[in-house]
């Protein structure tokens, strides 16, 4: 188990250099490594539960099969699926980072736009507060004028009904001279 652990740590930091296959293997090599006992396994204590060991059923399918061969198919898979997973977590990474920043200027552009619709619309409260200062100069304008034209009319009613009173009384004191005189009038209802 360690071993497997060893290998796929090299195969992790780099690909493992290519052995040359010599045609020729010495036989005391063979035999050497044909006698070389497997390493003895340990027990685990009764007292103590197995440890558990988490394996992807692919991987003990494959080393089931041709021993080496696989194991090195399977330590190229693993390293394949780092990388892939790397690549993968980059991606995740640099999406998030592009939406981080999208959202950042996002953010910048609604905050200047409601900074300019703020200045915009204090802009138009002060228009318009000015508009309704000189409409109020223009109302009290216009009052006044239209006191000054009724005073006018006033003045103007006052003075012919005063010409009327003095004309009024003139015809009375005509006609009382008339009626103690006896005499008519010459201009009768002003038309010869």
């Amino acid at each position: 188990m360690a071993e497997e652990e060893k290998n796929i740590e090299a195969l992790v930091e780099g690909p493992p250099a290519p052995v040359p296959v010599s045609a020729e293997i010495p036989k005391d090599v063979a035999e050497e490594k044909a006698v070389i006992p497997p390493p003895p396994e340990e027990k685990p204590e009764e007292s103590q539960p197995p440890p558990v060991v988490e394996k992807e059923p692919e991987v003990a399918e494959e080393k089931s099969g041709e021993g080496s061969v696989n194991r090195d198919a399977v330590l190229a898979r693993v390293v394949t699926e780092k990388r892939i997973s790397l690549i993968k977590a980059w991606e995740e990474s640099e999406k998030s980072k592009a939406e981080n920043k999208a959202h950042k200027k996002l953010s910048a552009i609604g905050a200047s736009e409601n900074s300019k619709k703020a200045a915009l619309e204090a802009e138009l409260k002060k228009i318009e507060e000015q508009l309704e200062k000189k409409k109020a100069e223009y109302v009290e304008k216009i009052k006044n004028k239209v006191a000054l034209i009724h005073k006018a009319a006033e003045e103007k009613r006052a003075i012919i009904e005063a010409k009327r009173g003095e004309d009024l009384l003139k015809a009375e004191e005509e006609a009382a001279k008339y009626r103690a005189t006896g005499n008519v009038p010459k201009k009768i209802f002003g038309c010869c």
